[in-house]
């Protein structure tokens, strides 16, 4: 399946306990559907304390399903994804605007 969304894209949450919530996403896993989003479905891990790092209960943003997100266009309102060949290379096309989202 092609790569709708990407690292460093602006998206919200459509479901779950953040839904309405915007970020950017920091990293993609293509093979299990998830994406890790900024500030978003965060949790409480423990961890120990190191040389270097101090330990403790912290936050930690958790993998969200690809399901539940949607980009975000250039004037701010959500929509989908399309691909279209543009010079011989394939691109990343906004289906509400018809925008080329990778310039």
């Amino acid at each position: 399946m092609p790569a709708k969304l990407r690292k460093g894209d602006e998206v919200i949450v459509l479901a779950g306990k953040d839904k309405g919530k915007k970020g950017t996403i920091t990293s993609v896993a293509p093979k299990t559907g998830k994406a890790v989003v900024d500030g978003i479905n965060m949790a409480i891990r423990h961890e120990r304390q190191t040389q270097t790092t101090q330990g403790g209960r912290l936050p930690k943003a958790m993998p969200i399903d690809l399901s539940n997100l949607s980009l975000m266009d250039k004037n701010g309102k959500t929509t989908r994804v399309g691909f279209k060949v543009e010079d011989g290379k394939k691109v990343r096309v906004a289906k509400t605007t018809g925008d080329v989202i990778d310039a």
